[in-house]
């Protein structure tokens, strides 16, 4: 298997380059169903064009999403209605998170992208008691099982694409336009890392070649 999958992945990724969508996007309403209805402060880490900081606007009072890259963060100011209880600003997750505390955080796609133990302590330290940290994240295959769950998402993957698309080739989404790394860390050693940091986390590989992380202060 582990020798069939890197062809397999190259062919998914010429087709995927054809008919592309949105992985990330795809856990946006997952996100929203694991917080409540309505609460005070959002912080969307690594906000890209600023999709799912505008979702969680239509429950939270005020919503700021912080990105590395200038140029995706101008595309999320233009692409957010005047008057929308969203910001948008450029920065180091680590270093420009404004002070205060926020009682729901996302990071979806972008913790691979920072010192991952660091990140978590951060999160946790800006986030009110009883607030809601979700992270999407990313890992490198390693085992027998990543390779199996890779495998599932593959036909899944061609599926999703061919029906968002309705068969046409299309132009990448506008969140997909930011810059991208590999992810580095394997699937345990996110686990451990994460439940050093936040007591009782309990990540979990998903579909799609992601993880999920939820943790409740």
């Amino acid at each position: 298997m582990t020798a069939v999958l890197p062809r397999l992945l190259r062919a998914l990724d010429r087709f995927h380059a054809t008919h592309p969508w949105d992985h990330n996007a795809h856990y946006h309403r997952w996100i929203l169903r694991r917080l409540p209805g309505r609460f005070t402060g959002a912080l969307d880490v690594g906000s890209g064009s600023g999709d799912l900081a505008r979702l969680l606007a239509t429950r939270a009072e005020a919503v700021h999403g912080i990105d590395a890259d200038p140029a995706i963060v101008e595309r999320a100011r233009e692409r957010t209605a005047p008057g929308a209880p969203v910001a948008f600003s450029v920065g180091d997750a680590l270093e420009d998170v404004p002070s205060g505390s926020y009682d729901v955080i996302t990071c979806v796609a972008t913790i691979h992208h920072l010192p991952f133990g660091e990140a978590l302590t951060h999160f946790r330290r800006h986030l009110a008691p009883g607030g809601t940290l979700i992270v999407v994240g990313l890992y490198r295959p390693r085992s027998r099982s990543d390779y199996l769950i890779d495998a599932v998402a593959i036909p899944s993957n061609i599926a999703m694409a061919w029906i968002k698309n309705k068969g046409r080739r299309v132009p990448r989404p506008a969140a997909m336009t930011a810059p991208t790394r590999p992810a580095t860390m394997v699937f345990p050693d996110i686990v451990r890392d994460a439940r050093l940091v936040l007591p009782g986390a309990r990540p979990r590989r998903r579909l799609f070649w992601r993880y999920t992380l939820v943790w409740k202060r």
